[in-house]
């Protein structure tokens, strides 16, 4: 698979309040391979924790994929890297850990890891902890990474970022490298875009831009100055802890892939049955849809037959038909058939293209792997399908129903979705 070309800068910074610096990256453009540690622990063991877990994710990644230009055997296997680096991460889990049985001068030592992997055109994401990766995509920037402590998760659990800082220490972590003899990982697959701008950082960077637009916008410059710019900023700012930045800039280039990626992200985002995930929660989804692309007159469902898939319009328009009669056209955005996800019932409808078009399909047959994987999306999905499926009941239902003879004065008004099931999920997406 051909590669992307990359401009990849790394820099460390003891910070303005400490003495030493327990933060440690690996910028190995050989091996598509990028880390950032912030080890924790008390003086030396930190330090000790985060260098050892950088070494043995670089020795795990360098003797089962070998260099970024060589294509292993397995490589075509589909999460082959994610698999390594995941590996990777938990052999780094149980050096550490193992180092702090061993040596009572680094017990209770640990570090958080924030992992980024770029083969061909995929990147990886492997993390514990709160360092975190962005992506500067387009105008926006995206956390890819999820804050593994206990004011996010206070947070994610409906308080307010006031309340969940009354309530516990900022660096108090859930997960982290080191502490416990086994350590859950967050992995996430994604597609590498020409243009794209990866951030690597500790928190003794990113607890300075609560700002999102703010940091997107530095982003801009070039990146062989921009990890000592970011670093002065957080200086300048108090300087309270170590600082790491890892600047990764994907060479910008249209290419048809780069319009496809984005074309299946906004037809998803479009999607009331995905309104509510983030951005990291919709290149899940985006990475188990298969694509099919269609001639005008292709017949995509066909009454009376079962069918196994939700298919999304990422491009072109289809014709919905019963009984040979047209129903209704649907266009870029639209999505039909999401009750085969449930059940295995004939379909009630005929679908066929209009135009040339390209469709999504989400199977049957990836939803459990998906919602096993994340519960959260899954949680988010069935909900908005209840909320659609209701709604479409009370319209049907209305329709049989004779109607009656309203009181004078009176209307009726049967609110919104949002009102008759107010969603249990927050619409703002981190950034």
């Amino acid at each position: 698979m051909a590669g992307v070309k990359l401009q990849v800068h790394g820099l460390s910074d003891v910070g303005q309040k400490r003495d030493h610096n327990e933060d440690r990256f690996l910028v190995d453009e050989a091996l598509g391979l990028y880390v950032v540690c912030d080890g924790m622990g008390g003086h030396a063991a930190g330090e000790v924790a985060s260098a050892l877990a950088v070494k043995t994710i670089e020795k795990v990644v360098r003797s089962e994929l070998g260099a970024a230009a060589g294509e292993a055997p397995d490589m075509s296997r589909a999460g082959y890297v994610a698999d390594v680096l995941r590996r990777a991460v938990e052999a780094a889990n149980s050096a550490v850990h193992e180092l702090g049985k061993r040596d009572p001068r680094a017990h209770g030592a640990g570090t958080t890891c924030t992992v980024l992997c770029i083969r061909g055109q995929r990147g990886v994401l492997c993390h514990v902890g709160d360092s975190r990766l962005y992506v500067r995509r387009g105008a926006e920037l995206h956390q890819l990474s999820l804050d593994h402590s206990f004011i996010a998760d206070a947070v994610r659990h409906g308080f307010s970022p006031e309340q969940a800082a009354d309530m516990f220490p900022a660096n108090l972590l859930t997960r982290a490298i080191g502490p416990l003899a086994r350590v859950r990982i967050d992995l996430l697959e994604f597609d590498v875009l020409p243009g794209d701008i990866y951030l690597l950082c500790s928190d003794g960077l990113h607890n300075y831009f609560e700002d999102a637009g703010e940091l997107g916008l530095l982003l801009d410059a070039e990146p062989a100055g921009l990890p000592q710019h970011l670093i002065d900023l957080a200086n300048e700012r108090g300087g309270d802890d170590n600082i790491t930045a890892v600047v990764v800039r994907v060479e910008a280039a249209a290419s048809q892939r780069q319009s496809r990626v984005h074309e299946d992200l906004s037809a998803l985002a479009a999607m009331e049955l995905f309104n509510e995930l983030t951005y990291p929660e919709l290149l899940e989804v985006a990475g188990v849809l298969r694509t099919e692309e269609h001639e005008a007159g292709a017949t995509i469902l066909r009454e009376g037959e079962t069918s196994h898939s939700l298919y999304i319009i990422a491009s072109g328009r289809v014709q919905v038909e019963r009984n040979d009669a047209a129903l209704t056209t649907l266009s870029v955005g639209n999505h039909f058939g999401e009750m085969a996800l449930l059940t295995n019932r004939p379909r009630s409808a005929t679908v066929r293209t209009l135009e040339k078009s390209r469709l999504l399909a989400l199977d049957q047959a990836a939803l459990y792997p998906l919602f096993h994987g994340n519960p959260v999306i899954g949680l988010k999905f069935l909900w908005k399908l209840g909320q659609i499926q209701s709604l479409r009941l009370d319209e049907t239902t209305l329709l049989l129903r004779p109607p009656a003879e309203p009181s004078p004065g009176t209307t009726l008004d049967l609110g919104s979705t949002q009102e008759l099931f107010p969603p249990p999920f927050s619409r703002r997406r981190p950034r």
